[in-house]
């Protein structure tokens, strides 16, 4: 199980990351994270991509004010980039990650 910490560690030990907040119970959750975790990978190959099961972690959702799911968060250089929560789509969010991630990286 993950800690506030090592999530932390994470995120300030890579360019970009994307933490997933999801539950067993919510079915929007798991239609979308393989779509998101696929398109992610499939445009940014620095991605670092954790999932957080808020019926295990509480504390962790807290932390990061996450109160509804699926909750997506993406982290730039350390710095929170990108919010969304329960009605998005795969496809916006990579298009709002794109620029920022390729200057990043070029």
């Amino acid at each position: 199980m993950q800690t506030i910490e090592d999530i932390k560690k994470i995120i300030e030990e890579n360019l970009a990351v994307m933490v997933y907040f999801s539950a067993p119970t919510c079915n929007v959750c798991h239609a979308l994270k393989p779509k998101l975790i696929e398109a992610i990978d499939a445009n940014f190959a620095k991605f670092e991509i954790v999932s957080v099961d808020t019926s295990l972690d509480q504390e962790i959702s807290t932390h990061f004010s996450v109160f509804a799911i699926p909750t997506v968060l993406i982290f730039l250089d350390g710095r929170e980039f990108l919010r969304k929560s329960r009605h998005m789509s795969v496809d916006e969010i990579v298009r709002e990650i794109k620029r920022p991630y390729d200057i990043m990286t070029s």
